[in-house]
């Protein structure tokens, strides 16, 4: 099978040429292809499928997630460990890295699995005439040239050219958005593509474009070759270039000092290695990965599948939310708004003319007679049906006759300006009055008061025949009395207003984007209780810059009409104004927004390229998981936040302290195996900080990536703890008289302490333990690894680290320099706070 595709490339006119043109051109008649041909074609052409990315194999992905720049580090670090003989460093460091890696590889599959499932619980088919019959195959076998035989449900398998037609209506929304289907004839409007779907009607259609040529396949393609970057890879990226930038000055500058000061290379380098581990965020991936992980379990139980884990944290930091109107703030279903007399007051009258007439006709009940029945059910026995009208698209106007004792009574109802043409009266408060000039002119205004408010709108109106008669015809609509209206919409989601309203209150600013009119818009977000503060349609943004748009994104709510790369170009406007942007959607001219945004979020019932351009899929049609999901998220950054801050300006700290006692002391602060272990036992208490709790006031606001806060954490909390290890540093030298092996010891226990507990202050805005409490599990951990730490000196273990036994005098002076560290640490983070806020 040739799966690239030959161009479909056409010299004439397919959307106007007439049906014989058409079948000669395509070399097809109404009896459609044979099976010989079909299959000649398909080989030809290829499948009529979407691109899509080639998936890489799954050890290929477990190999990419080695690239990371952290990962690549500790790689190279682990390495250099080995080759200078430092074995226990190196496996140490290596298993850390792998184990980041694999456990965000499994939970990334997982996801995709899930993902994939949801995919192939769809299974499309189209009906076409091979060898005179017809045919139901896999849309994927469609190819151009194919007889398509259409009924109400059907999805439109490829682009087609519409030959024939009764009452056809299109449901295109999720190609452009529009929420009112859009009817289709022969001669008029008669092109229908890939991915919209038959309301209500049938056809008759040839295939004229199949995969990649169709609209739908342009969009995909599209997609396919996009990779963009999410807030979450820019900030981690940034961070991690900050951390390298810093361990790089640091080690080269603390192996210079050493070498120089005490003549001793490979002890210096190896110093510096160790020095360079203890700088070195090593558990960021794996923390990252376990709290990304145990966002996207907790989002699971809520009907929430994450495809890609980096989004739960994006999720959490977008503060503006784009969103699709129809299927997503609508029900992507047309129901009956409003029944009203002419000047727009509540009439039964009304509703029963539409719904007798609604229920006589003997055609093919399209969308707008459905709804009209669904809205409630009237007793109709007492009448009989006697003739009808059928609707036809030159007067769009369908009429029933109905006997009503003994009288016979024409109801039409249609366009209302085709109705009025035909109407001499108009029925108010029951008084019928006559239709001059002057009162048509203010019962157009009434109607189109109704339109501008986004309702579809029909007009009702009767005529009592004088005289009953057997058979009727188009000639009788005539001289009728207009009796009112009709209006029509596709509703909010019951769950939409009180979204919009918690959204706003956790810092989240909604925008529409949507393909549909400006007027059904405006009605929509009027009724969610989306506050407008400037519309902006595609026509207008088509004449304006990129840098006018930046601008205007600021000041408006609303975009209508828009295209799919119009979409994708507000996004971007978005992210040039420095927002974390969400985008919610279910169509295929959702899917360019979808991949441009930080977090693309689509719901189960979605199209296939919907969901697939995704990150995050909602199972439930309940909006106010949206809600959920930001919360997670926020809790999930707040926990790899805590982290960042606490190991950023602690191993800071130690840096500078390190870079002290290098030019101070004849010999080395601390022994480079007593480093590694420091790291190692720290780092292992922080695999709780996933399960820690996060503060309600935390999850109040967006915050995304700020490496400039980060910088200024790190120059103001790093500085202290030094000090402190400097005063350390000379009780140890001038009141203990410690030798290296003491010294090194007991700055050990010193330096595990004050990092294990300052994270209890770190970890909130608040007073630790009295406003805040830690999780239990990061409780234990603390205690227990400085428990071990304590003991460790005095194991035969020990040894091989080459501890010493502290005098128990130390212990004393341990507790007292630990509790002045911490108070101080509270001091500094409440005037920080102050000052720079608390991220």
């Amino acid at each position: 099978m040739n799966n690239k595709q030959k161009p479909q490339v056409f010299d004439f006119d397919y959307k106007t040429c007439s049906k014989e043109i058409l079948f000669e051109k395509f070399q097809t008649n109404s009896s459609g292809l044979s099976e010989a041909e079909a299959q000649k074609r398909l080989d030809e052409y290829g499948f009529n499928e979407a691109a899509r990315k080639q998936k890489r194999t799954l050890v290929l992905q477990f190999i990419l997630k080695f690239f990371h720049p952290l990962v690549v580090l500790l790689l190279v670090i682990a390495a250099v460990s080995f080759l200078t003989g430092d074995a226990v460093s190196g496996s140490i460091i290596g298993v850390m890295a792998f184990m980041s890696v694999a456990l965000g590889f499994f939970q990334e599959y997982r996801a995709g699995q899930e993902a994939d499932k949801l995919s192939e619980m769809v299974h499309t088919t189209a009906t076409v005439y091979r060898n005179g019959k017809p045919k139901e195959i896999s849309i994927r076998e469609v190819v151009p040239g194919d007889i398509v035989d259409l009924f109400a449900g059907d999805m439109i398998p490829a682009d087609i050219r519409i030959i024939q037609a009764k009452d056809l209506f299109i449901n295109q929304s999720a190609l452009t958005g529009e929420s009112m289907p859009v009817e289709k004839t022969p001669l008029t409007n008669s092109i229908a593509f890939m991915g919209s779907s038959v309301v209500s009607g049938t056809a008759l259609a040839v295939v004229i474009k199949t995969g990649l040529a169709t609209e739908f396949g342009e969009i995909s393609k599209r997609l396919s070759s996009i990779n963009q970057p999410t807030s979450f890879d820019r900030g981690i990226n940034k961070f991690v270039w900050l951390m390298i930038r810093a361990m790089v000055i640091l080690v080269i500058v603390i192996c210079a000092i050493n070498y120089f000061t005490k003549g001793n290379l490979m002890e210096a380098l190896l110093f510096s290695l160790a020095v360079a581990i203890g700088l070195t965020p090593e558990m960021l991936p794996m923390l990252v990965t376990i709290n990304l992980s145990k966002g996207a379990i907790a989002m699971s139980k809520k009907d929430v599948i994450v495809k890609r884990l980096n989004s739960i944290q994006n999720f959490g930091a977008m503060d503006v939310l784009c969103t699709d109107k129809t299927g997503t703030l609508t029900l992507d279903r047309i129901v009956l708004e409003k029944y009203c007399d002419v000047v727009r007051k509540e009439d039964q009258g009304v509703l029963k003319l539409a719904y007798l007439n609604s229920y006589y006709q003997t055609g093919l009940k399209n969308i707008l007679d459905k709804a009209v029945l669904k809205y409630e059910k009237l007793v109709v026995k007492q009448y009989k049906k006697v003739d009808e009208m059928p609707f036809d698209f030159s007067r769009r106007i369908m009429s029933v006759v109905v006997d009503m004792e003994g009288k016979h009574k024409i109801i039409a109802k249609g366009a209302p300006e085709e109705i009025l043409k035909r109407c001499k009266k108009y029925e108010l408060d029951g008084e019928l009055e006559d239709l001059d000039q002057i009162v048509l002119t203010d019962l157009k205004e009434e109607y189109d008061t109704l339109s501008a408010d986004g309702f579809r709108v029909l007009a009702v109106a009767y005529k009592d025949m004088g005289v009953n008669k057997e058979v009727y015809s188009k000639d009788d609509e005539q001289d009728l009395v207009l009796k009112g209206y009709i209006a029509f919409l596709d509703p909010p989601k019951p769950t939409a207003k009180k979204t919009i309203e918690v959204l706003r209150k956790l810092g989240i600013e909604l925008k529409v984007l949507t393909g549909d009119n400006d007027l059904v818009a405006k009605k929509i977000c009027s009724d969610v209780g989306l506050d407008i503060k400037g519309l902006l349609t595609g026509v207008q943004l088509e004449k304006i810059s990129d840098d006018q748009l930046k601008d205007l994104v600021k000041t408006t709510t609303v975009f209508a009409r828009l295209s799919p790369l119009q979409k994708e170009r507000v996004i971007h406007a978005l992210h040039r104004n420095g927002h974390t942007v969400g985008f919610l959607g279910d169509g295929i001219n959702d899917a360019p927004a979808l991949k441009a945004a930080d977090v693309g979020i689509s719901v189960n019932n979605a199209v296939d390229i919907a969901k697939e351009s995704a990150d995050i899929i909602l199972l439930q049609k309940n909006l106010m998981v949206l809600r959920d999901g930001v919360l997670e998220g926020r809790r999930v950054f707040g926990n790899i936040f805590k982290y960042i801050k606490m190991g950023a300006s602690s191993n800071f700290g130690n840096m500078f302290s390190m870079t002290g006692a290098s030019f101070l002391l004849p010999f080395l602060p601390m022994y480079p195996i007593q480093i590694i272990l420091n790291n190692f036992l720290y780092d292992i208490s922080q695999v709780a900080i996933p399960s820690d709790e996060v503060d309600e006031e935390y999850l109040l606001k967006s915050r995304s990536w700020n490496v400039d806060y980060i910088k200024k954490f790190m120059m103001y909390f790093g500085p202290l703890s030094s000090v402190f290890d400097y005063l350390t540093f000379g009780v140890l030298l001038f009141i203990f008289h410690a030798g290296p092996a003491l010294f090194a010891t007991c700055w050990f226990l010193e330096s595990m302490c004050t990092q294990l507990l300052v994270i209890h202050i770190i970890r909130t805005g608040k007073i630790p333990f009295v406003e805040s409490w830690p999780s239990p599990f990061l409780i234990f951990t603390s205690i227990y690894i400085i428990s071990v730490a304590l003991v460790l000196p005095y194991t035969p273990l020990g040894a091989y680290f080459k501890f010493v036994m502290p005098p128990a005098s130390f212990f004393l002076f341990l507790i007292a320099i630990v509790g002045f560290y911490l108070w101080s640490v509270q001091a500094m983070k409440v005037w920080f706070i102050k000052k720079y806020g608390y991220e």
